[in-house]
């Protein structure tokens, strides 16, 4: 299934929608997330329905801005080891994050997703992009940057 039919199917009927960008800036490829939502925002199609959250390295801290706007869908996108080829794009349903590699975070993002279902009803999905290098520089290698503008340019297409 491609990129577009998977986000298009879990998007279908949102009422509002929230991209959770995490990863470390720092650290090249592991900053694709908050890299996709400086663009995404760059774009100014944040409104009512769409709100873009750049959460770092510390998605924890932003539960109480999550649970505050109570969205319908979230979207957390983040630089993960899934042992794919580099760039390569994967949709992670909430209860496969156990199957995948995060390091960067000091909570897991399993517990933080059952952290915000306590106190809300939530559809959650995980966009995982393969890192090339988590090697220090401050901008995603090219690869990794080409699948954060595809990322970005379906989204773009759906909404």
């Amino acid at each position: 299934m491609s990129l577009e039919s998977q986000l298009g199917d879990f998007l279908y009927s949102y009422e509002k929608l929230i991209v959770l960008g995490v990863g470390n800036v720092l650290k090249c490829d592991d900053g694709v997330g908050p890299f996709i939502i400086k663009k995404l925002k760059d774009e100014g199609i944040e409104t009512k329905k769409i709100m873009f959250i750049d959460a770092e390295t510390v998605p924890e801290n932003f539960t109480g801005k999550i649970k505050k706007e109570k969205p319908s869908h979230l979207i957390i996108v983040d630089a993960c080891l899934m042992d794919r080829q580099p760039g390569e794009i994967k949709i992670v349903n909430k209860h496969d994050f156990a199957n995948i590699g995060i390091s960067t975070h000091s909570m897991s993002l399993s517990f933080f997703v059952r952290y915000l279902e306590k106190d809300g009803d939530y559809r959650i999905i995980f966009v995982g992009i393969e890192p090339e290098s988590m090697d220090y520089a401050d901008k995603p290698t090219c690869v990794v940057e080409n699948a954060a503008y595809e990322f970005i340019d379906t989204l773009k297409g759906i909404l």
